[in-house]
């Protein structure tokens, strides 16, 4: 049984993780997994029943949403899977957090919203050893983030981050790709969504907050 909210964000995770497979990759044993925007834990079943050894660290802020990942993942009764109701930020801090139980609650920094306050970690206070698997999805904190564990990731062996941005924020994909390359990363990437059906036009839905959505696999030889 796997319990949640949104049929079509649910079926939308069950194609990307377990059809179109696309954590896929081989892993140690007793790999160590940092899941960052674990959602209601798609990413966390699909990585324990592919490597039961694996050692994950599973987070997520979203009220609703942790409570679905907590009872999805203890109804599988998984060990060695330790999940925290925390965002995953550049300080340790308490933070504003714009929450509705989807997979696009995400950190708001301007202060306007009308969302709640929650615990946010710092990623790179958590990477103090080898990490075999780090995946990043926060809605559009990932770049601030990335830049943060710059001097890290020299721990880390392979690399998930789903980008989220606006055409005015290409320098950060930029700068992304710059800080992959110096830290030694291979990476392909391919959009998350469809943003725009016909680019040229730049029409879009209106309820997509994004110009720019990637998934960028990162890796090493």
């Amino acid at each position: 049984r796997t319990y949640f909210y949104n049929p079509q964000e649910f079926l939308h995770g069950i194609k990307e993780i377990f059809v179109d497979e696309i954590y896929k990759q081989t892993l140690p044993p007793n790999a160590r997994v940092l899941d960052c925007g674990a959602n209601i834990g798609l990413s966390v079943i699909y990585i324990k029943e592919h490597y039961p050894d694996a050692r994950i660290t599973a987070f997520e802020p979203d009220e609703k949403n942790f409570d679905l990942l907590s009872k999805n993942i203890s109804a599988r009764g998984y060990k060695n899977v330790e999940l925290r109701k925390e965002a995953i930020w550049v300080a340790t801090t308490e933070i504003e957090f714009s929450e509705d139980a989807s997979m696009s609650s995400h950190i708001e920094e301007s202060g306007t919203t009308n969302g709640k306050k929650v615990m946010a970690t710092r990623l790179n206070d958590l990477i103090t050893d080898n990490i075999d698997f780090l995946k990043i999805d926060i809605e559009g904190a990932e770049f601030r983030v990335l830049c943060d564990i710059e001097d890290k990731l020299n721990l880390v062996r392979t690399m998930f981050i789903e980008y989220h941005g606006l055409y005015n924020q290409q320098d950060e994909l930029n700068r992304i790709f710059q800080i992959l390359a110096k830290a030694g990363f291979n990476f392909y990437f391919r959009e998350a969504q469809g943003v725009y059906e016909h680019p040229f036009t730049r029409k879009k839905d209106p309820a997509i907050p994004y110009d720019i959505q990637l998934n960028i696999f990162c890796f090493k030889d």
